[in-house]
């Protein structure tokens, strides 16, 4: 049997704005979601915008009993900024009883709360204002993690600040997937390095509150494989891992922004705008773990015709489509467990072995309907195998040294999921969006507890 370290977090992942619903009532106000899905509902699969999800803020108390039967003993979900402080001063209170009791009822259950600031849910107010692309957004953020830690502090000992800030950035900036749909290499660093600031001032937050727990940040990762050992298909897998990873990893971890990268964006005219003591900041805050998000990896060759100044990433790398790989159909993503023993490596020589956890990893699957077997259960099967396969890379990486504390999937029950609405399917538990939100345990949720009961398979 394979067996993990003692006290290890079995548990799930989801968000505010994905699971809770009631997106334009009991005082929240709009996101950037709410108003895209006003404007352009074309973008948005099914019809399915964010208003009701998966109505976890009238179902919660049923959703905890639920993590507690599968032997979850942790869960991680995020705060709505624009529910807790609907225009950006004023405290929402029935958002703060609401996010206490939910709070309450998972210490009761034994389930450990880890709570997340941010999971791309940007409040209009402040789009309104320039979003990541205005400096005040830094302050903004940090008054928002400030209250936050205040209100839920007694009850919060492991928070984040951003889950998967690349996306975001990504996104929103170059890739057109989500709000503002803009496509601006330029814009995007500059909306990096505000995202990273406001994530340095709500660490500093965290420590005038006087907090008693750890502060980390959810990043996700895309370890980057070269196509040869070519001299120029190894610079594409550098600057790959550069942009995707250490961008972020290194300022959080280590206290400094990588020299290469300075240097990359300097050489292509990209440096974004900076204050004079940022630097002293960054060093100064640093984080007591990370989340790493893990699905896929990305495979890179070097560009055929760069661009110089750069305009987008694929001037200095692009995608190598690696004959042998497994893909999961429904998403186009690569399966491939040994790169999660690769981060396990990474993080134990690169980053002081800085405890982390798999904060998410999953397998998105449509029409899941198909697999419903004879006793009425959707026998997931493929995400028992995936689970399997990627849990015995991480066990490789834990007994090679890694200081990993836990694995998280994505998610717990099937959630809405941006414009792909609930078009793939992940969780643990199906949601039956015809029959008023109902939840039923997959085959998938039953392995899970096994694992949980066992603490390994």
């Amino acid at each position: 049997m394979i067996k993990f370290p003692n006290d290890f977090l079995w548990g799930a992942a989801a968000s505010a704005p994905q699971t809770e619903g009631h997106s334009s009532r009991n005082g929240k106000s709009a996101t950037t979601w709410d108003k895209w899905f006003e404007l352009a509902p074309e973008k948005f699969n099914d019809n399915q915008g964010p208003e009701n999800t998966s109505n976890t803020y009238e179902m919660f108390v049923e959703d905890v009993v639920n993590m507690r039967k599968i032997g979850m003993n942790s869960y991680r979900t995020s705060i709505s900024w624009a529910r807790l402080l609907p225009d950006g001063q004023n405290l929402n209170d029935e958002a703060v009883n609401f996010y206490r009791t939910y709070f309450q009822t998972m210490i009761d259950n034994g389930i450990e709360p880890i709570i997340n600031l941010f999971h791309f849910d940007m409040p209009w107010w402040l789009m309104e204002k320039g979003g990541w692309e205005n400096r005040e957004s830094v302050d903004d953020f940090a008054y928002y993690a400030q209250v936050a830690f205040e209100q839920f502090g007694d009850l919060v000992h492991r928070w984040t600040t951003f889950n998967e800030p690349t996306v975001h950035i990504e996104c929103g900036y170059l890739y057109g997937y989500h709000y503002p749909a803009v496509v601006d290499l330029r814009r995007a660093i500059q909306v990096g390095y505000h995202t990273l600031m406001a994530h340095v001032m709500a660490v500093q937050k965290f420590h005038q509150v006087n907090v008693d727990g750890q502060i980390g940040i959810i990043l996700n990762v895309l370890p980057a494989y070269s196509r040869s050992d070519d001299a120029k298909d190894l610079g594409a897998k550098a600057i790959s891992d550069l942009l995707s990873s250490r961008s972020f990893l290194d300022p959080v971890v280590l206290g400094h922004v990588p020299n290469e990268l300075v240097k990359l964006l300097k050489r292509n005219e990209l440096l974004p705008e900076i204050n004079d003591n940022d630097k002293q900041l960054i060093i100064d805050n640093t984080v007591d773990f990370v989340g790493i998000n893990y699905y896929q990896p990305r495979r890179v060759q070097a560009p055929k015709n760069p661009n110089f100044p750069a305009k987008m990433p694929s001037d200095w790398f692009e995608s190598y489509d690696w004959p042998d790989k497994r893909v999961n159909p429904y998403r186009g993503w690569e399966i491939y467990p040994p790169a999660l023993y690769d981060i396990a490596i990474m993080m134990r020589d690169e980053y002081g072995n800085i405890p982390w956890y798999v904060s998410e990893n999953g397998m998105g699957v449509a029409d899941e309907e198909r697999f419903i077997d004879d006793t009425g259960m959707i026998n997931d099967q493929y995400r028992i195998d995936f689970m399997k396969e990627h849990l015995e890379q991480l066990h490789r990486g834990i007994e090679a040294g890694s200081n990993c504390f836990g694995y998280h999937m994505w998610t717990f029950v099937d959630c809405w999921s941006w414009l792909n609405g609930y078009r793939n399917r992940y969780g643990f538990y199906r949601l039956d969006l015809n029959n008023n939100y109902k939840r039923t345990v997959k085959k998938s949720g039953l392995w899970f507890q096994q694992i949980t009961q066992n603490n390994g398979f």
